[in-house]
């Protein structure tokens, strides 16, 4: 078996099929092949694979573009189309043919049909034995045909992965496979081989439902004499249940993820960890991850989704971003999700409440949720319960409260001595005024405390507030 010498620099690839949207999956993957070969000073690059002509979509292939873009794995060059390499495939193909690695296959499907048939029947194996493997040249039907690998029959076909170990197929387990069709048009297991040759890939990262491909795909790499790669087959990505994620089963798109608040720097954090570990380390920064990220730390089990373990990991990498940086997350959020714009002066209000909202939330629109009391305008809403803290008797003591809170000095110490003794006036404890108090100037049952809403909105619009909650004039 030829293997990549290792003095080469390290070329990875990415391979979506555009038939659907870039699920979780998926990302992952093109995160591991991002990580290794970035963190070797390597190439990482990227290839559609879009074959399916029938399914293929340029809406599928934009969406994978963006995600990427989004999660902040660049590539290098520009992205490769496997159907535009059509001729390159058909060119491999015939040259195997001329090598006697290769023949013409003239069987018809009925043919095939009939031979499984017959082979059940005897209860011997289905895997089709074409009789044109050593058939003369001189007795070629002009007839459609496909071209077919002409594959070992005897001893196996061994797989050295990085990931799963000695993988060993048994050749007589294995088919002569189709490269061409009779249309001309290559299959799958030929154009990927093709490509990551001619692409130089020096290994190939990917989900283990690809380890029986690999055989496969070894067994063209052989015959064309080429070195093969390193492989390395992950294990699947499973939901909560334990079921395999699919686009049917839990696997939501990158997108999602996006549209629901989760920062890229955190999914990226999360992902690395879906299925690799570095010790004990949950939270790491990218450059980490670049440094430690290695084959060797991937598991043989498969991971499974916790979105409680995002949740936790968005908490602290809101905590270490700058004020800059989680303002620009949270433009992108914005954008991403159709939400207007904030204007300047909502961003302003925006950056002076970040300190108070950010330490909990676990989403970008928990942020906002938080920071809703100041990015909103006169007149409030208050939502059901809010109304429901603001009846008559609410009313009055915030009534009262009013021009206490005129004459008091704007510091959290004397606002909170203002509202406790409004409160004992009323034999109520700080809490049962804070409810009212919060409605007023959030519109909301749940905000920030209401003391350091009051500095952030600072003393007039805490005091029309409180005017337009209690039918009061604030002059």
């Amino acid at each position: 078996m030829s293997q990549q010498p290792t003095d080469r620099p390290v070329i990875t690839r990415f391979a979506p099929s555009p038939t659907g949207f870039l699920h979780i999956g998926g990302a992952r993957t093109a995160l591991f092949n991002w990580l290794y070969s970035r963190g070797r000073g390597g190439r990482f690059l990227l290839r559609i694979e879009d074959t399916d002509r029938a399914r293929s979509t340029e809406e599928a292939t934009a969406a994978i573009l963006d995600g990427l873009e989004w999660l902040g794995l660049d590539w290098d060059g520009e992205a490769v189309s496997q159907f535009a390499r059509a001729d390159r495939h058909a060119e491999v193909a015939q040259q195997m043919l001329a090598a006697g690695h290769a023949y013409r296959c003239f069987a018809t499907p009925e043919e095939i049909d009939a031979f499984r048939a017959a082979a059940r029947a005897e209860g011997r194996s289905t895997l089709f034995q074409s009789p044109w493997r050593d058939a003369d040249p001189a007795s070629h039907p002009n007839a459609p045909h496909v071209i077919r690998l002409k594959a070992p029959r005897e001893g196996e076909t061994v797989i050295e992965d990085a990931v799963q170990g000695r993988v060993v197929f048994r050749n007589d387990q294995l088919d002569d496979m189709v490269l061409l069709r009779s249309d001309g048009t290559p299959t799958y297991m030929l154009a990927v081989a093709v490509d990551d040759h001619d692409m130089g890939v020096t290994h190939v990262i990917r989900g283990d439902d690809h380890l029986n491909n690999a055989a496969r795909q070894t067994q063209i790499w052989r015959a064309m004499g080429w070195a093969e790669p390193v492989w390395a087959h992950i294990p699947l990505i499973h939901g909560p249940d334990g079921k395999k994620l699919s686009k049917r089963h839990g696997a939501l798109g990158l997108d999602e993820y996006r549209r629901m608040g989760y920062p890229a720097t955190a999914l990226r954090n999360y992902l690395a960890r879906l299925g690799w570990s570095h010790g004990d380390d949950e939270f790491f920064t990218d450059a980490q991850a670049l440094e430690w990220f290695d084959l060797a730390g991937i598991n043989r089990a498969p991971a499974r989704l916790d979105l409680k373990k995002l949740d936790h990991l968005t908490g602290l990498h809101f905590s270490a971003m700058g004020d800059a940086a989680l303002l620009q997350g949270l433009r992108q959020y914005l954008a991403a999700t159709g939400a207007p714009a904030l204007d300047q002066a909502r961003e302003e209000a925006l950056a002076r409440v970040l300190p108070l909202v950010r330490e909990r939330a676990r989403s970008f629109s928990q942020i906002l949720e938080k920071a809703h009391f100041a990015l909103t305008s006169r007149p409030l809403e208050p939502d059901e319960k809010a109304k429901a803290a603001l009846d008559g008797v609410s009313r009055g003591i915030l009534e009262e409260l009013t021009p206490q809170l005129r004459d008091a000095s704007w510091t959290r110490e004397s606002l909170e001595a203002v509202v406790s003794e409004t409160a004992a006036a009323h034999g109520l404890g700080l809490g049962k005024l804070a409810q009212p108090l919060r409605a007023a100037l959030a519109g909301r049952s749940v905000s920030p405390s209401v003391f350091d809403m009051m500095l952030v909105l600072g003393r007039e619009e805490t005091l029309a507030r409180l005017a337009d909650a209690g039918g009061l004039n604030a002059e």
